[in-house]
């Protein structure tokens, strides 16, 4: 039995901050940043937006393609929930006024959606479900150390939301065109996991959690082992990207178009180059949106369903490696 994955929607907050107003909060350039990561610009949300009002927004759209046609669960990917608990799926659920189906949330960060989706997957198939809205959506700007002691991870975040249904291949909701999942594959080293992490807030913290020197000294703050993420990135993106394709007998060169996570426009090209994929048939989002964490591949796929010409056959890739370290790969087809 096949997975469907249809209406892909996105929901960017209307704020455009630009690399020029974060050089005038830190010690930093558009130069600099733009060679660093590719990214010239990045959205921020206004109070009091949070990131299940992100969500909502991107949902929404999502449902209105249905044709009338309802989920039965609700599937969240986020690094940054509105609070410590509940998570934003039951939020996501209540602002929607949907009936009491289920709410799953994932703390997979940059690899959520891709996680989201092999939980998904299996659950249609199966049969659990007929159609699941699927959302990755994220704040990022309201957790940033916006000062040149942060910059090195500031620069790099933006907020926005991605969303789509993943259905049973006979419960499609649209006419449009939808992608059936052909195989996936995850991965996660938690030995890394200090590379890249927001150590503080935790249990892991005695007497307290949090007190006002974490603040004062940013450990409140991401931190991240920038050269070694990024090589371990460009490794395991190609490395899982080749497994899934020689399993399921798919050359690089059939791949019509790859939707990588927008971590750094750097590590796409390179792991484009390694997989030998040319780099006009890689999305890159992340010049105009940052780093939207478990929003960037939704957010891609809505892009490229929109302005590529996708036809009835094609293969699509998409790839990711985050905070973990988790990383994992998925193809699909158009149909």
């Amino acid at each position: 039995m096949s997975a469907i994955v249809e209406a892909f929607s996105r929901y960017l907050p209307p704020k455009v901050v630009t690399n020029e107003e974060l050089s005038s909060l830190m010690e930093t350039s558009d130069e600099w940043i733009q060679q660093r990561s590719g990214i010239r610009e990045r959205r921020f949300v206004d109070a009091p937006t949070t990131t299940s009002d992100l969500a909502v927004e991107a949902a929404r759209k999502t449902l209105g393609a249905l044709q009338g046609k309802s989920v039965d669960a609700i599937i969240a990917a986020t690094l940054s929930p509105d609070y410590d608990f509940p998570g934003i799926g039951v939020l996501i659920q209540a602002k929607l006024d949907l009936p009491t189906i289920p709410a799953f949330d994932l703390r997979n960060q940059c690899s959520g959606f891709l996680y989201g989706l092999e939980l998904a997957t299996a659950l249609v198939q199966q049969e659990q479900y007929e159609r699941i809205l699927l959302v990755g959506a994220e704040v990022h700007s309201t957790g940033l150390d916006l000062s040149t002691r942060g910059r090195d991870i500031a620069v790099l975040f933006g907020d926005g939301a991605g969303s789509c249904v993943v259905s049973r291949e006979e419960a499609r909701a649209t006419t449009g065109t939808g992608l059936r999942v052909l195989r996936s594959e995850l991965h996660g080293d938690g030995a890394h996991a200090p590379k890249l992490w927001c150590e503080h807030i935790g249990s892991a913290h005695f007497p307290h959690r949090m007190d006002a020197s974490l603040i004062e000294e940013g450990k409140c703050f991401p931190s991240m082992q920038g050269r070694k993420v990024f090589e371990h990135a460009v490794k395991r993106m190609v490395e899982v990207s080749l497994s899934v394709l020689e399993k399921e007998g798919i050359t690089p060169e059939q791949i019509r178009f790859v939707v990588p996570h927008q971590a750094n426009a750097r590590i796409n090209g390179l792991v484009a180059e390694q997989l030998g994929i040319p780099g006009e048939r890689v999305s890159q989002t992340i010049t105009h949106y940052g780093n939207t964490t478990a929003a960037t591949i939704p957010i891609g796929f809505s892009h490229v369903l929109e302005e590529e010409e996708i036809h009835q056959g094609d293969y699509l890739l998409s790839c990711a490696f985050g905070s973990g370290f988790t990383w994992g790969a998925t193809l699909l087809q158009a149909v």
